[in-house]
């Protein structure tokens, strides 16, 4: 199976400007996700996918792919379309999109998802970690999410679901297995092609997970679970954090 990562990176964030290219002791945001995705065997290739001739300049000064991209585009996964439609050697099977904002992304988590999608029943896969701490269920920024018995998503809210009717004393997430999302998608290119062309759905709009347009719509989306967290760089205090992690 021929399958392409690719790291959508726009320049504009309201709360980090310029995210994709702030430094990370010594190596930017973007080239530490990239130096992460090329460790994995089940990409074929490796692509940033931009809207911003700085970064453009700046992946492939570093000896990293790189295309430009419409400003416009309303997701990652636009963006992921747009990619694939314009490198020449497009003839892949399936789509990692692969989120530019997480530097510390294990590359056993993309070897994990392009591994679900041999399975012929998924067409579009994403992971999950097991809570462990209820804070996580009470922030809005961590997307939960419940699962079929075939750990097919039923649902993803930013509440915690399910909500526990008659919990007993003590930490909720021991008194039933919540699961959080781990923000990154596999997709075959025909599931690609076909999300793409949907409208924004009711369930979408009401949490502002793009996801939800795809289940609303009936489409499955496989969830595995995964052992490694993820951590976003979205705010200045993210980034001294990521920082210090280097360091560590």
């Amino acid at each position: 199976m021929r399958i392409l990562g690719i790291i959508p990176a726009r320049y504009a964030s309201s709360r980090l400007p310029g995210k994709p290219l702030v430094d990370i002791n010594g190596r930017s945001m973007v080239m530490r996700v990239m130096d992460r995705a090329k460790c994995c065997d089940s990409l074929t290739e490796v692509v940033v996918a931009t809207d911003d001739d700085r970064i453009v300049n700046h992946v492939l000064e570093n000896g990293g792919n790189v295309v430009m991209t419409s400003p416009d585009h309303p997701s990652g996964t636009d963006r992921c379309l747009e990619a694939l439609g314009t490198i020449m050697d497009s003839d892949y099977d399936a789509v990692v999109n692969i989120q530019g904002d997480e530097p510390f992304i294990v590359p056993e988590q993309i070897d994990q998802i392009c591994a679900m999608l041999k399975d012929r029943e998924v067409s579009i896969a994403t992971l999950a970690q097991v809570v462990a701490d209820d804070r996580d269920l009470d922030d809005p920024g961590e997307v939960k999410i419940a699962v079929d018995r075939d750990m097919n998503a039923l649902y993803f809210s930013r509440n915690a679901i399910p909500h526990l009717r008659n919990p007993r004393p003590g930490l909720r997430c021991t008194q039933f297995r919540f699961l959080k999302h781990v923000g990154l998608y596999a997709y075959t290119v025909a599931a690609l092609r076909r999300i793409v062309m949907l409208r924004p759905s009711s369930l979408e709009l009401a949490e502002s997970l793009e996801q939800l347009r795809w289940t609303e719509n009936g489409f499955a989306v496989r969830v595995g679970l995964t052992e490694h967290s993820s951590f976003c760089v979205d705010t200045p205090a993210d980034l001294e954090e990521a920082r210090r992690r280097v360091t560590l």
